[in-house]
């Protein structure tokens, strides 16, 4: 791999401040000299016909003793340091100006905590750029291990052509937080200015794949060579690029969309705002979840034995008293299709500090632990952040996550009917679901005990409370105990009210909202049609037929 990034430590510094000392020995010992600045940007051009160069490098970056800086600061305000980068800006003019091409000399000074007195660092490259004043932001990189938690990288500028982004920041321009590959690789981006897309490259190709996810608006970079990490899951890390807002920006046509698995990255298709709302999709029904008494070929005997449990249907008869019959069981059954974030503002008096909503490597809601690998965080201010191993960020809705590869979890954003209760659904990739029998009532809320498998949350681990108040079930949060009755019917289901202050709310299959149930008896039930969903404290629950 080409070198990008030229980083050289310079020792035995009399002055650090001065640039003389930076830039070449005194003296015409050619052969016992130590190499300084003007040696090795001699020794490294940026471009070069045969053995003569053409053209030298205009920007670099110097660290010095955080020590002597902080002095400096404290001291004369900065103006050592500006002096440094001044005179050695003169320097380098000076001396190359001929292998300039009109480049404009450009020198910054930092401090480095790792530096010993009398060291300097020095770094310049192809992959090395420094601002002009007052320039304006093009792009901003950040990376992610989860897709919840992003950490910003760095900045790109409109004339910074090249960027390489990796583990260490003596060899990349900016090291990735989180970088998972070791000191293996690095990605690469090409800038070919505002009339082009930005082009992401991985380094070395072999090593890695990179794809585009057009729904989630990132790119996804994997190792080749199978490495996995702590938890056992293969190691990636992706990668969003978001166009600096006012920022003109070229877009590709889509055609250039490589696949995920092609090795060559394609360039982005079209400038993405920072953060993009993923699409909803069409909610995709659970997998029938096993009932107690699941349809398989049984013997005529023991189907006689259970009759009484499930209404069936009555067999053909058979010829042969040995042969086997199908079982069907009831269709109807109900599934906890999201979550329901409540805005906890609402129940301040009930001490109530945070309600924190895990899900495990099944994507099935849990409390917060060891075994989440992203949770959802509401506090009493209607905040929601975004938790996982890598840290905690506020999120809205809409939006979508991928802790794992082939995973999707959506935040969808709330109607404004109901947004004085609850602030964003959460979409349970896995929804669990329970069978229930045709021509009889059930009650459903805190106290009943049916659908009790589908209170995921009836637990005082999902809610913080202040200290001295007593554990309590996140439950007791916007539903009663017997919050409403449903009965399974040819026409879908029939709701009633079970009691006066519960919240309900009637959404379609696509989650979207459809009314606020009002006044709903036994007598004369609301109708909900098959495959709606029904919103009572925390839980939206789908009515299959």
């Amino acid at each position: 791999m080409p070198v990008y990034v030229q980083h050289e430590t310079l020792a035995r510094v009399n002055d650090v401040f001065s640039p003389e000392a930076i830039w070449q020995a005194p003296g015409l010992a050619l052969f016992s000299r130590r190499p300084l600045l003007r040696d090795l940007l001699e020794r490294a051009p940026r471009e070069q016909r045969g053995r003569a160069a053409t053209r030298c490098f205009s920007h670099v970056t110097l660290a010095l003793p955080q020590e002597e800086v902080d002095d400096d600061r404290h001291l004369t305000r900065g103006a050592r340091v500006r002096d440094l980068a001044q005179g050695l800006a003169a320097l380098h003019q000076k001396d190359f100006g001929d292998l300039l091409g009109g480049d404009e000399v450009r020198y910054h000074v930092v401090g480095a905590e790792d530096l010993a007195p009398g060291e300097v660092e020095v770094r310049f490259g192809h992959a090395v750029y420094l601002p002009a004043p007052g320039e304006k932001v093009q792009y901003t990189v950040s990376v992610s291990r989860d897709s919840a938690v992003w950490k910003t990288v760095c900045p790109v500028y409109p004339n910074q052509r090249l960027t390489l982004i990796g583990n260490d920041e003596r060899e990349a321009t900016h090291v990735a937080p989180g970088w998972p590959f070791g000191a293996e690789g690095a990605i690469l981006l090409i800038n070919d200015g505002p009339d082009a897309p930005l082009e992401v490259q991985v380094r070395p190709k072999d090593a890695f794949e990179c794809g585009w996810d057009q729904a989630a608006g990132y790119y996804t970079i994997r190792s080749r060579r199978g490495g996995v990490d702590a938890s056992g899951a293969p190691l990636r890390l992706l990668l969003r690029i978001s166009p600096a807002p006012g920022v003109r920006t070229a877009a590709s046509p889509s055609a250039q969309v490589r696949p995920t698995a092609s090795p060559i990255p394609a360039p982005i298709p079209a400038p993405i705002p920072a953060p993009v709302p993923a699409p909803i999709p069409a909610p995709v029904r659970a997998p029938s979840a096993p009932s107690a008494r699941p349809a398989v070929w049984k013997p005529r005997q023991a189907l006689e034995a259970d009759m009484t449990a499930v209404p069936l249907a009555k067999p053909a008869p058979a010829t042969i008293e040995a042969d086997a019959t199908y079982a069907p069981v009831a269709r109807q059954r109900v599934a906890l299709a999201a979550l329901a974030l409540p805005r906890l503002s609402r129940y301040r008096e009930t001490g109530a500090q945070a309600l924190e909503i895990g899900l495990n490597r099944a994507l099935a809601p849990s409390s917060q632990g060891a075994d989440a690998i992203l949770s959802f965080a509401i506090d009493d201010s209607d905040t929601v952040h975004a938790v996982t191993a890598a840290g905690r960020q506020a999120v809205t809705a809409p939006g979508s996550f991928s802790p794992l590869d082939g995973a999707r979890v959506d935040l969808l954003a709330i109607a404004p009917e109901m947004a004085d209760r609850y602030l964003a659904l959460l979409r349970l990739p896995q929804a669990p679901a329970l069978p229930v029998a045709p021509g009889a009532r059930f009650l459903f809320g805190r106290g009943a005990p049916m659908l009790a498998a589908l209170r995921v949350l009836d637990s005082p681990r999902f809610l913080r409370a202040l200290p001295g108040t007593a554990p309590s079930s996140a439950d007791r949060l916007g539903l009663s105990r017997n919050a409403f009755s449903f009965e399974a019917a040819d026409d879908g289901y029939r709701i009633a009210r079970a009691s006066a202050t519960q919240a309900l709310y009637h959404l379609d299959e696509q989650l979207r909202f459809v009314a606020a149930i009002g006044e709903a008896t036994p007598e004369q039930p609301y109708r909900l049609p098959p495959g709606h969903h029904l919103v009572a404290g925390h839980y939206v629950l789908r009515f299959d037929a």
